[in-house]
């Protein structure tokens, strides 16, 4: 049977070479990586190992997008060549963002002549984060009480319509602009990558964000909701002049590789573009009341409260109770056995709807328990201030407080009694207290007759007591002279025309 193990020439020569191929494809394995210079970070770095997946459909890659945004800022040179761009921005600087329009003739005419709204977001690009993202954010603001994370500088841009700023979405902007003209904004990112890394020890290395944007056309409606393109960037923030010292040390780092070396990673370019990506998830777009600062030719949709991520959607408000069934000291003070959702109703029925869901486990106790300080922290200066007034039920204070009390009865009784020698004995008078923020005789014309419970057009004029008994007629220089807090008794004389009564100031 010895015969049977011996190949033919031809067989021989075909697995001698199949077994060289073989041993050449192997050999080549690991040469790319060098010597002792083995990483599994560039194994994983492959594309057939990247986590982040492309929510976009194989056929959008070549398809020509409507509009393209341009970073004005240059792209980092030490990013592998499959690996997203990487651009360094200084904290609180302006950097431009050019609005190109990108369309086809005849491409999307319903935009023509029309305006489209774009909505700017610096988000986590790390997913980690982005789970956590209201709470990294709450921190934030917490530690930084009155900043935003992201602002537009509005002298520098040029096209933009109506930009906004929800004052509770610290990383969110938004404005209107028209496609067939130039759009430049420049925005200005306040956080830098380190404020929210782990350990805060120094050299720790930032966490990288997001700049997207998101544009929406008109519907039917006049409501910006029709998605028409987003696009994103990955970005890290340092301290001013940080980015400019990054940059030129990643420059430095990559002028001492080799050639071969360098070719595993992208050249700089001078400015960054924004690649196409997912909307952001948003479920607030419509609401029934235009945006606070857009006209209402151009309504657009509510910003969700809060700082959303795809994670934690907004919540919608509690139902706000019937307020025939609902204490009337309810609705001006808030009191300290008010349940969370009590305090849900109080906050809304106060405008302060948009803490609403900051507060959204705070008893009334809670609230009240608050000091000025804690109030300010939490909703800036501004709003904090009001919330903190509305809490402890603080009245504007008026301009003046005159007291005045009705002579008829009780003056005229004990004026009986002394000419009948009796003995007077001490009487207890009862004053009311008139409060004047207009300071004229028409004021207190209308004041005074809520007093009496009459009509205003039933006095006919109003007198005050002067030197020798003499009647001077009230006017408005004369409200403005009275002294706070005087006290007035008010005499009643019928005026001789018509059912009208003169009133004396004593």
């Amino acid at each position: 049977m010895a015969w049977a193990l011996k190949l033919p020439l031809a067989d021989e020569v075909i697995e001698s070479g199949l077994v060289q191929d073989f041993d050449a494809s192997l050999s080549g394995i690991g040469q790319e990586l060098g010597a002792g210079a083995y990483s599994m970070s560039d194994v994983l770095a492959l594309p057939i190992f990247k986590q982040e997946e492309s929510s976009l459909p194989p056929e959008n890659e070549n398809k020509i997008l409507p509009f393209q945004y341009v970073l004005c800022a240059a792209t980092s040179p030490a990013v592998k060549l499959h690996d997203e761009t990487l651009t360094y921005l200084n904290q609180g600087q302006s950097y431009e963002i050019r609005m190109l329009d990108n369309r086809k003739i005849g491409e999307l005419p319903e935009i023509n002549g029309k305006l489209v709204k774009s909505i700017f977001r610096v988000v986590f690009h790390d997913r980690r984060l982005q789970y956590t993202e209201h709470q990294q954010l709450e921190g934030w603001r917490w530690n930084r009480p009155g900043d935003r994370i992201l602002d537009i500088d509005i002298p520098m841009s040029v096209g933009i319509i109506d930009p906004r700023a929800n004052p509770t979405q610290l990383n969110t902007v938004e404005f209107l602009w028209d496609p067939s003209k130039r759009t430049s904004v420049f925005i200005q990112v306040h956080c830098i990558s380190t404020e929210f890394t782990m350990r805060k020890h120094g050299g720790e290395k930032g966490v990288p964000f997001r700049v997207q944007i998101d544009t929406f056309k008109e519907n039917e409606n006049g409501e910006y909701t029709e998605h028409l393109h987003s696009a994103s960037c990955q970005i890290k923030v340092f301290k001013p002049k940080g980015a400019d010292r990054k940059q030129k040390t990643d420059r430095e780092k990559m002028e001492k590789r080799t050639p071969h070396e360098k070719e595993k990673y992208q050249p700089s370019y001078e400015t960054t573009i924004l690649t196409e990506c997912s909307p952001w998830p948003e479920i607030t777009y419509v609401n029934n009341s235009p945006s606070p600062g857009f006209n209402s030719s151009h309504s657009s949709f509510s910003i969700g409260e809060g700082n959303g991520s795809p994670n934690h959607q907004p919540e919608p408000p509690p139902p706000i109770a019937d307020v025939s069934h609902t204490s009337e000291l309810m609705l001006v003070n808030l009191l300290p056995t008010s349940t969370p959702q009590e305090a849900q109703q109080w906050l809304h029925r106060n405008r302060f709807s948009t803490f609403s869901r900051l507060f959204r486990n705070f008893s009334g106790a809670d609230l009240l328990k608050l000091t000025r300080e804690d109030v300010i922290q939490i909703c800036g200066p501004a709003d904090g201030i009001r919330l903190f007034n509305a809490l402890k039920g603080r009245m504007v204070r008026p301009r003046l407080t005159i007291y005045v009390c009705q002579e008829s009865q009780q003056l005229r009784d004990l004026q009986q009694k002394h000419e009948d020698g009796d003995t007077v004995t001490s009487t207890f008078f009862v004053y009311h207290a008139i409060y004047l923020e207009e300071l004229t005789a028409v004021e207190l014309t209308e004041k005074l007759a809520q007093l009496f419970s009459i009509s205003s057009q039933q006095i006919s004029q109003i007198y005050k007591q002067g030197p020798t008994g003499i009647h001077v007629l009230i006017s408005d220089e004369m409200i403005q002279n009275f002294q706070d807090e005087s006290c007035f008794v008010l005499d009643t004389m019928k005026a001789e025309t018509n059912d009208s009564y003169h009133i004396i100031l004593k």
